[in-house]
């Protein structure tokens, strides 16, 4: 079996990026997050620049992506990321509190394969993202070479 790809958490709150990783714990996948805490952060990730310069090649499995960021935000990445061949067809799940319409068009419109609006208790947490690790690493049929190999409790 290949090496398990990794998921990429783009969240700039303390906060929520330990309450993610608590529900990624409950999986056994917690190690298979890697955090970047603003959007330049998840595109020096993305483009094996800076700090990530030396990371493996292969792209993260999905990429859950807030839309408030210090410095890029969630958008700009969102529409970087789909704008670049190389990186078009990795999964991108919204991961952010908004509510707002045109946040949910403006995300869509630029290519996000889904928006969660993040839920407010531990478990109901815990519940989205397991639904969502399952869905993109398990149920859905990924384009050739992108295939994520994540299962839980591996």
């Amino acid at each position: 079996m290949s090496a398990l790809k990794r998921i990429l958490l783009v969240e700039d709150s303390e906060n929520d990026v330990t309450l993610i990783l608590a529900a990624f714990a409950e999986a056994h996948l917690a190690d298979k997050v890697v955090v970047a805490n603003d959007g330049q952060e998840a595109l020096d990730y993305l483009y094996r620049q800076g700090s990530h310069a030396g990371r493996p090649a292969e792209n993260p499995a999905v990429v859950l992506l807030d839309l408030k960021l210090p410095r890029v935000d969630g958008l700009q990445v969102l529409g970087r990321m789909k704008s670049d061949p190389d990186l078009k067809l990795v999964p991108v799940v919204m991961f952010t509190s908004s509510r707002e319409e045109v946040d949910l068009v403006r995300s869509y419109g630029l290519g996000a394969n889904a928006y969660v609006i993040k839920p407010v208790s531990f478990l109901e947490l815990e519940s989205a993202l397991e639904g969502l690790r399952v869905f993109w690493t398990q149920v859905n049929e990924p384009p050739p070479d992108t295939a994520p190999t994540l299962k839980g409790g591996e």
